[in-house]
């Protein structure tokens, strides 16, 4: 455990890294809290159905699928702090409106405000993956993914606590300060997204160019630009050039939307689906023996063993395959269906745990190394997309398995989606072999 220690003590010692952690935390816990607080509202404010509750998150969720990827390309391009600073004040504007719009409007707003959400988890990924070295950061994703449990802990539990003390509108507003005050807090910080090296060889790629450029008699377009430096913050030449985020540091998507990024994907779409489908098992068997008010501490109990395995899989020498770790959440998911009552559903559901936050790492080390520096933000948004639509239709999937069979078919489809993509990616790992967990950066060469 001394060990453990001093490896995340190295990890938060990184200059900015704790400070980005903190700030990003706040952010996530608030975006993690945003579902709960608009269905509240909704039910509790507006007076209407769940059902007209789960359009306006469904909406949101819709937009937040889609602005992640594009949000992404924008930071690639543009650089952190101008695209952050445009989603605090979509935010602000939209959680200030809340509570004066009609219900018809709301439910356009939030697809708005979900496709300009503030990119907190996606930007706190490409932070760590310019922060740190190729042996650091598999602890350093464990601490993030470690965050994000975290979060998903705090955020729901403290907005239910709030709507019972005070009005459902003052809790919306509450919930959008915090987003606006965290995504702030990561425009004030800017931290960088391309590590030094990452950057210099872009610049290197840049003067090879003109090399070969000269050497051949061709006239060089803009060659001032091309051989300014680049900004580690954005990536981009810190001039006035039109370099920036062509060329060398922004490679055509064919060239890295390859087999093994979209074998990571399937794995994250596989994995919340998974995850997605967890929760409403839990509540599912609770409530058919009538101790659903015991669903809290089934879900905590869950969301520590994840905590703790996140934590310990950070600093073990050595790692396991990607769809082995998924394979296996997979497989120790689907008896938790046997266990009944809540004390032996606790029990149940701890291997789950133990390898919920170790996959999510992995996942999010693997496609931090297979994407280049100059498409980071974009794989990242893609990253987040994923997750999004594999909790939607996780929800969805196994909620339908549960209707139509008992609750304990809830965990059994939960863990066949986790088992489904693990094969996935396993076979496509076949045709283009994915960078072991942990192993160094050339492992991506071999893609």
């Amino acid at each position: 455990m001394t060990g453990t220690a001093i490896g995340y003590r190295q990890i938060l010692g990184v200059p900015g890294m704790a400070s980005l952690l903190g700030v990003s935390f706040l952010a996530r816990t608030a975006i993690t809290a945003d579902a709960m607080a608009l269905t509240m509202y909704v039910v509790l404010g507006l007076r209407l159905s769940y059902g007209a509750a789960g359009a306006v998150v469904a909406s949101l969720t819709a937009g937040l699928a889609l602005g992640g990827p594009l949000l992404g390309r924008m930071i690639d391009r543009r650089g952190l702090r101008p695209v952050v600073l445009v989603t605090v004040v979509v935010q602000a504007v939209f959680w200030l409106a809340v509570p004066v719009l009609p219900y018809g409007a709301l439910l356009a707003a939030a697809f708005v405000a979900g496709a300009l959400m503030v990119p907190a988890s996606s930007v706190t990924r490409q932070g760590i993956a310019a922060m740190t070295a190729a042996g650091q950061r598999r602890a350093a994703f464990a601490l993030e993914s470690v965050q994000g449990e975290l979060s998903y802990m705090v955020g729901p539990a403290v907005v239910i606590l709030c709507a019972a003390q005070t009005s459902p509108g003052k809790v919306v507003w509450g919930v959008g300060a915090a987003i606006v005050v965290g995504g702030l807090g990561i425009a004030l910080l800017d931290p960088p997204l391309r590590a030094a090296s990452e950057t210099a060889d872009q610049g290197q790629g840049q003067d090879q160019g003109q090399d070969q450029g000269q050497d051949q008699g061709r006239p060089q377009a803009d060659t001032g630009a091309a051989a300014e430096a680049a900004d580690p913050r954005t990536g981009k030449a810190t001039g006035a050039g039109t370099g920036a985020g062509t060329g060398t540091g922004r490679p055509r998507r064919r060239e890295w939307l390859g087999t093994g990024m979209i074998a990571v994907l399937a794995m994250v779409l596989g994995t919340t689906m998974l995850l997605g489908g967890v929760d409403l098992a839990i509540v599912a068997t609770l409530q058919a023996s009538g101790q659903v008010a015991w669903a809290s501490a089934v879900v905590a109990v869950l969301a520590v063993a994840s905590v703790t395995g996140g934590l310990l899989y950070g600093v073990r020498a050595r790692p396991l395959p990607i769809w082995l770790l998924l394979g296996l959440l997979g497989l120790v998911t689907v008896p938790a269906g046997l266990a009944r009552d809540w004390p032996w559903l606790c029990l149940a559901v701890v291997p789950t745990g133990f390898l919920t936050a170790p996959t999510l790492s992995a996942l999010a080390d693997a496609l931090a190394r297979l994407a280049p520096p100059g498409v980071r933000g974009e794989a990242m948004g893609l990253h987040s997309s994923a997750q999004s639509v594999g909790f939607a239709l996780g929800s969805a999937v196994i909620g339908v398995a549960i209707d139509a069979s008992v609750p304990a078919g809830g965990f059994a489809a939960a863990g066949l989606a986790g088992l489904a993509a693990a094969l996935t990616g396993c076979l496509l790992a076949r045709r283009a072999p994915l960078p072991r967990h942990g192993a160094p950066e050339t492992a991506k060469a071999k893609l």
